[in-house]
C-alpha cells in the first residue's frame, strides 16, 4: 500500500501532511514511529487501573500525533476522549464508548501503517 492509500484507508488528510513533510519517505518515517509508540498501550493500562490523570496524558498524546500527522479520524476520536478525561478524577462508564472509538481508529491506523510499502 502506498502512503496516500494508507491515508485514504484511515481517514487521514494526505494533502495536508504532504504540504508539511513534502515526501512520502518522510511521512512514512513518522508513521512508523506511530506504530511503535507506547501511548495507546499507556491509555489502555491507565484506563484499566482507573488512573485518570495518566489516561488523560496518553489520550492527549494520541490526539497530538493524529493532529501532527493529519491522521484526522484518530485525532478526532482521541480529542473527544481527551476532553472527556480532562479534569476527571474517577472512572465512569461513559468513557467506554469513547475509548472503543479511539481503539478502533488506532488499530485501523496501525494496521494500515504496517501495510505501507
Amino acid at each position: 500500500m502506498t502512503v496516500k492509500e494508507c491515508y485514504e484507508k484511515v481517514g487521514g488528510d494526505y494533502d495536508d501532511v504532504m504540504s508539511r513533510l513534502r515526501t512520502d519517505e518522510r511521512i512514512k518515517k513518522f508513521l512508523l514511529k506511530v506504530a511503535d509508540d507506547k501511548s495507546f498501550e499507556a491509555l489502555c493500562t491507565n484506563l484499566e487501573a482507573h488512573n485518570m490523570e495518566e489516561a488523560f496524558r496518553a489520550s492527549h498524546t494520541l490526539k497530538g500525533v493524529g493532529l501532527n500527522l493529519s491522521l484526522t479520524k484518530l485525532h478526532k476520536s482521541a480529542n473527544i476522549l481527551t476532553e472527556a478525561l480532562r479534569g476527571k478524577t474517577e472512572y465512569s462508564a461513559d468513557l467506554v464508548p469513547l475509548f472503543e472509538a479511539v481503539k478502533a481508529d488506532y488499530e485501523l491506523t496501525v494496521a494500515a501503517i504496517r501495510a505501507v510499502d
